[in-house]
């Protein structure tokens, strides 16, 4: 039976991926940039300092639209012998770039309003049109937010998602403004900076969990514990599994990684158990679609503590012990193939001899297995020896 290719989704087509971004943030960045100039001017015009900073929000994200475009570009490059786990980590920095704007951003906006409450004596009353400058920005940016959300499900794009809810942030700061401009047309001018500082301790809030997360991906933090538990047990149901350790996960822009160690039985062939592990990691790349690559190590026992074999020979320098050792036994010679196990800290040794040699009874097999025993126990590291015919 010829084996299946894991399937390709949209995340995995960087050509497409990068374009849905551009289109995307660039229909972000005609929106942000028109929005700015209507809220900076129709702020100043309407004398309502709540609207002229969300307008600054609002030209702030013009700035960070360019950012996820260099990013996006970035990201999509192919791997090379420099990166070759691809460049996905740059989406990751540009979103910790985003935050820190938001959070200089926000402090900006909120010295501002701060002093404006200092001097209660020079606020001004804005003008009622200052109401249709915040209704606009919540109607904008909430098409925005559910537009950039829609793309950022379909291509797994964290950097995009981020964006999204950032737009999202920027409705709920509109409508604060919103209420700020009314209280304050209503006579109660103290709303107006009000406004202005709860959206910049909403837009300080935002940029830090925006830090802490792509953080948290830059320093390998794994996947939640209930998507790490959903792969183990797609992982144990592969029937060959007898267990696992050492179970990582770990993600990578839009994109997780993980690496896994199996048990199988400890002697079938180098072949089966990589076809054991082709499996897991076909299924797995299946099975969740953010996960782009899943490296399986095979084990023939549980090594979590620390490798038990640590120090014992392989065949090129072991053989040749075995040979001197054998010396005296002249059947030795007729050897056909060794099959080495490396089990619980010992070299368990499988010998394939002539069919000839096994019609001599049961009693002299015996005797041949113990003196092929008996001899190689001056070797360091060898466990039992088993003879078969053949």
């Amino acid at each position: 039976m010829s084996e299946q290719p894991a399937p390709v989704s949209l995340a995995d087509d960087a050509p497409l991926r990068l374009e849905v971004t551009r289109r995307v943030t660039l229909v972000g960045a005609a929106t942000n940039l028109f929005l700015s100039l209507a809220q900076i001017f129709g702020g100043i015009f309407t004398q309502s300092q709540a609207v002229i900073a969300d307008g600054v929000h609002t030209l702030s994200d013009l700035a960070t639209d360019f950012l996820v475009l260099f990013a996006a570009h970035e990201a999509s490059r192919e791997a090379d012998e420099e990166h070759p786990y691809g460049h996905q980590r740059i989406e990751t920095l540009a979103t910790v770039i985003l935050g820190l704007a938001l959070v200089l951003v926000g402090i900006g906006i909120g010295w501002r309003a701060g002093l404006r409450l200092i001097h209660v004596n020079e606020l001004v009353q804005p003008q009622p049109l200052a109401i249709f400058f915040a209704a606009l920005a919540i109607v904008s940016k909430e098409a925005l937010f559910h537009y950039t959300r829609a793309a950022g499900r379909r291509i797994r794009s964290n950097m995009l998602m981020a964006n999204a809810w950032h737009h999202r942030s920027d409705v709920v700061s509109s409508l604060v403004v919103l209420a700020g401009v009314v209280g304050s047309v209503l006579g109660m001018p103290l709303l107006d900076p009000l406004a202005a500082l709860v959206v910049a301790l909403m837009i300080v809030y935002m940029g830090g969990g925006l830090i802490r997360d792509s953080v948290m991906e830059l320093i390998d933090t794994g996947l939640d514990a209930e998507t790490v538990q959903a792969i183990r047990t797609k992982i144990l149901e592969v029937e060959e599994v007898q267990s696992l350790h050492m179970l990582r996960t770990r993600r990578m822009g839009g994109q997780a990684l993980a690496d896994v160690h199996i048990q199988v039985s400890p002697r079938i062939s180098v072949s089966e158990g990589h076809q054991i592990a082709e499996t897991v990691r076909i299924r797995l790349i299946q099975g969740f679609e953010e996960l782009a690559d899943v490296m399986v190590h095979i084990d023939p026992e549980d090594d979590e503590e620390g490798p038990p074999n640590a120090g014992l020979p392989l065949r090129s320098e072991l053989l040749p012990q075995l040979r001197a050792a054998w010396q005296e036994i002249p059947e030795a010679e007729q050897i056909r193939r060794y099959q080495l196990h490396y089990l619980n800290g010992q070299i368990e040794i499988e010998l394939y001899l002539p069919l000839e040699l096994a019609r001599s009874g049961d009693e002299a097999r015996a005797q041949l297995a113990r003196r092929f025993n008996e001899a190689a126990r001056q070797v360091p590291g060898v466990g039992r020896i088993r003879l078969y015919f053949c």
